[in-house]
């Protein structure tokens, strides 16, 4: 895994290997900056002295975890109209807490109904005072996006970013047996018509 390098006036570099970062650190030509991820920062070179490449972050979301992925970009000797290669720098994953919330949220709910059903004060009602945004989630998926968003602010941070790349995949697995598949065949399946019965003395 490569380390983060950042210049003498906190610019992001190119990350470089362990065994150079152990060799800055012992030189003293460098700092410690973050332990996780390991971040340092040079003391004898700024963005002007360095050469950077063009790299790519990769994004691949989920509703559980979420893979970050910083890769350089090398074009293709070879073939120029190629894509270009990519060589992996540093992997991470987010672990997302959305199952923790809602059970939070879940709770929450629960002691207001209580400490609303019980014999106690008159409280004036408030629910018509309450609105949601317009651009509103739920706080787990809120959650989801705004951890990924800060993970992605961190690493543009620490690493020259040139390029984005988020994996949005969709798959129709009734389209991928049927092409011509529509409307409402997606609701009758392969036992359509069948009677538990008939089917089980079929089976």
């Amino acid at each position: 895994m490569a380390v983060f390098v950042l210049g003498k006036n906190k610019q992001p570099l190119m990350p470089c290997s362990e065994k150079r970062t152990r060799l800055l650190l012992e030189r003293g030509r460098a700092v410690v900056v973050n332990l996780t991820p390991f971040v340092i920062r040079l003391r004898d070179r700024c963005l002007s002295d360095c050469a950077l490449q063009p790299t790519l972050l990769g994004i691949d979301p989920g509703s559980k975890e979420t893979g970050l992925a910083l890769m350089r970009l090398e074009e293709n000797a070879t073939d120029e109209q190629a894509p270009a290669i990519r060589h992996v720098l540093c992997l991470f994953q987010l672990v997302h807490r959305g199952f923790q919330i809602r059970q939070a949220l879940a709770q929450r709910r629960g002691f207001r109904s209580r400490r609303r059903s019980k014999n106690l004060r008159y409280r004036k009602p408030r629910f018509d005072n309450r609105t949601r945004k317009e651009d509103w989630l739920p706080p787990s998926l809120q959650h989801r996006v705004d951890a990924t968003m800060a993970w992605v602010d961190k690493l543009c941070r620490w690493a020259p970013v040139t390029h984005l790349s988020m994996e949005l995949v969709r798959f129709d697995l009734q389209k991928m047996e049927n092409p011509e598949i529509s409307g409402i065949e997606y609701q009758q399946d392969t036992l359509l018509g069948y009677e538990v019965r008939e089917y089980l003395l079929e089976k």
